[in-house]
């Protein structure tokens, strides 16, 4: 099977984790025409893993915007993207993918969600539906039933260009979604088609950050104020770490 798809794939740090996820590319039983890796400062061995790939395999593309910097959740992930997508555009593509380089998936992960959202055209967002370990278990992120994962966004490129790409703000990977649905296309995730996420949510920029930035895009996004209110009580009981992520998160 051979879609005409492009993937873009900020990168930040990832020495540890970005040749599990470039091992589970060059499997796929359904290759993209281009995959465009954003090198955004790494401070490690990011870059010169990258680079001997690109190496091998002509459809890798590297570029860096920039050298040493933090890493920054939100607007600069979206900016690195838009950075390597107004490189890759005019390549012929029917779907854009926004991929991180922390995960792990099947050969055929990318064949599995084409073939389903090529029987549904409405569909104009999906992911599969990832894990991440606790302790010594893989278990399943919740998500609802209309979101796509962030970390592995599959955009089908009418529905890319009518809501006018991803915005350069935290919770980007849901005002895509609403402004998707405003639009008539249907968002969800394939709870049967998993990918693991290697490095869990929250460690890369720390647990009561990433709580801050959780409550700043519920805002941002005008969520209903008591579904808030179980949210940070269930975040208090079942986050990391308890009771400060969730008052992290109210705060």
């Amino acid at each position: 099977m051979q879609i005409p798809y492009i993937v873009i794939s900020p990168v930040k740090d990832e020495e540890e984790y970005v040749s599990y996820t470039i091992a589970s590319m060059l499997n796929q039983t359904c290759k993209p025409v281009k995959w465009l890796i954003v090198n955004d400062g790494s401070r490690d061995r990011t870059k010169n893993i990258i680079e001997e790939q690109c190496i091998r395999h002509d459809w890798i593309q590297l570029i860096t915007l920039g050298e040493n910097s933090k890493r920054q959740p939100g607007a600069a992930v979206i900016r690195a993207f838009n950075a390597g997508y107004n490189i890759a555009r005019n390549v012929n593509h029917e779907y854009v993918v926004k991929l991180d380089c922390d995960l792990r998936f099947n050969a055929d992960y990318f064949e599995r969600i084409f073939e389903r959202l090529n029987k549904d055209e409405k569909v104009g967002i999906a992911s599969g539906l990832y894990l991440e370990k606790k302790g010594s278990e893989w278990l399943p992120v919740w998500m609802p039933d209309y979101h796509a994962a962030g970390a592995c966004k599959i955009i089908r490129k009418r529905c890319f260009d009518e809501i006018g790409g991803f915005i350069t703000e935290r919770g980007w990977d849901t005002v895509d979604e609403i402004r998707a649905q405003v639009k008539g296309w249907k968002t969800l995730h394939y709870p049967d088609l998993i990918f693991y996420h290697l490095k869990n949510e929250g460690s890369g920029i720390g647990y009561l950050r990433t709580n801050i930035m959780h409550g700043e895009i519920y805002y941002a996004t005008g969520g209903n104020k008591l579904f808030f209110a179980a949210k940070t009580v269930h975040r208090m009981i079942f986050g990391k770490p308890i009771l400060m992520a969730g008052l992290m998160m109210f705060i």
